[in-house]
């Protein structure tokens, strides 16, 4: 190959290579933007005197006198329609059976459009619910509601050939000649009196519980479940990974035995995770009752199974990294095998055991499908160290997936989805962050 050949080959080597690495950039940052955007969302956002309302009574957070104002003023803007609700009442008992059964459905939609904007209307009974006791606590919701409660959907089937087509009609039309098709450019117009918007930073949607199935509240019990649940992970697999790396270099002889360990090993590192929930549920809860049903223990052991391959592996090649001159040096001096693996090899390989166990936390933290059987629960308040050997837990990973897809509401409380998502990342990242300092710091010790 000639010289000019040869550059040629390596310009195009570079080429892809920094292509390839701004095609990832571009797909990490496709993903992420969305995510981070969103996720600060949850923080921040144009709170409503509802939220602030919700605040006060559910955690005892604010001014009481500057929220008291805060809700005079309000009240003062909805007693018009208060009072026009109370006019169409009374016309509506008036007109004939047929007009009123024709009104009567459209305005109990209407009330309910109301409900959902200001909260509970004067004359209904106090809610059971506590996601009812209040109307929409963040601006961008209560403007979607103020779209509901003008417009409604209707669907065009007047082309046989295509499929029904939508559209919206102003729900005042059918309220023409009636007091009540005031209301909804009164409403219109004074939606910011209505709901006394301002910009917010909702520190509390990572310090508290969630509230009525995280209609409101934070995520702080899926924080401290996801925490415990990695790292009691940890606290099983890191010492008997290193303990079976150590065997594997150090005192295996090549044979059958080790050769099958070996690939028992290899072959769980690839076994699908919720293969890992079955069989914590099966042996942890069902055949050892390490706790009656789901706990954090049972969960912990079944992620420790999990990562156990990973750390094996990652712990095995950092201590076949040490050099051979070290462990030679050390027994030539007189020290004995156990003391030289101790006070020689491990130190020497610890930066990169520590960076293997800290990979498998990260894994551990976001897995979802060894803890559905084994720990996770949809809501539930934080728990203590006390209760990890019986209670289970609620967890990011478990509650983001349950919020997206199985939650009655998932669509009006995508923010918590979103800010889960982006707590989980945060968490993952500061503890890879971690991996890296305290790799750092060993390894220039180490070199002193």
């Amino acid at each position: 190959m000639n010289l000019g050949t040869r550059k040629l080959l390596d310009r195009s080597f570079t080429a892809l290579g920094i292509g390839s690495i701004v095609i990832m950039a571009l797909m990490l940052l496709a993903v992420l933007a969305p995510i981070v955007t969103n996720g600060f969302g949850a923080l921040v956002f144009q709170g409503t005197v509802e939220h602030r309302k919700m605040l006060f009574n559910e955690f005892h957070r604010g001014d009481k006198a500057a929220l008291q104002a805060e809700i005079a003023d309000s009240d003062a803007s909805r007693k018009a329609i208060y009072a026009m609700l109370d006019s169409f009442d009374a016309e509506l008992a008036s007109m004939d059976e047929a007009k009123r059964d024709e009104l009567g459905e459209k305005y109990e939609q209407v009330k309910s459009s109301l409900r959902a904007l200001l909260g509970p209307l004067p004359h209904d009974e106090v809610p059971a619910l506590e996601r009812m006791k209040y109307g929409q606590t963040r601006w961008d919701k209560a403007e979607e509601k103020l779209h509901e409660l003008l417009y409604e959907k209707e669907w065009d089937y007047s082309n046989p050939d295509e499929m029904a087509k939508s559209y919206e009609v102003s729900r005042a039309v059918a309220f023409q000649g009636t007091s009540l098709v005031r209301l909804f450019p009164y409403v219109e117009r004074n939606i910011r009196a209505l709901m006394l918007p301002r910009w917010t930073f909702y520190w509390g949607f990572i310090t508290d519980n969630s509230v009525d199935a995280h209609f409101f509240g934070g995520i702080w019990p899926e924080i401290k479940g996801t925490i415990f649940l990695a790292i009691g992970a940890m606290l099983f697999a890191f010492p008997l990974g290193v303990i079976a790396a150590v065997y594997f270099t150090e005192y295996a002889r090549d044979g059958f035995l080790t050769s099958l360990l070996r690939s028992a090993n290899s072959t769980l590192a690839g076994v699908p995770s919720i293969v890992f929930g079955l069989f914590g549920l099966a042996f942890f809860i069902n055949t050892l009752h390490v706790s009656e049903s789901k706990s954090v223990l049972a969960g912990s052991l079944t992620l420790a199974i999990m990562i156990l391959p990973t750390i094996i592996r990652s712990a095995e090649e950092a201590i076949l990294a040490v050099p051979k001159t070290y462990k030679e040096a050390s027994l030539g001096l007189g020290s004995t095998k156990w003391n030289t693996i101790v006070t020689v090899i491990l130190p020497a390989a610890l930066p990169g055991i520590l960076t293997g166990g800290v990979i498998s936390l990260g894994r551990a933290a976001g897995e979802t499908a060894p803890i559905i059987f084994t720990a996770a629960v949809s809501v539930g308040a934080a728990i203590g160290f006390g209760d990890v050997f019986s209670s289970p837990t609620p967890a990011l990973s478990w509650n983001i997936y349950n919020l997206a897809s199985e939650h009655e509401a998932a669509a009006q409380i995508r923010h918590v989805q979103y800010g889960m998502v982006l707590a989980l990342m945060s968490i993952v990242m500061l503890l890879n962050m971690s991996a890296i300092i305290l790799r750092a710091r060993i390894s220039k010790k180490l070199k002193g």
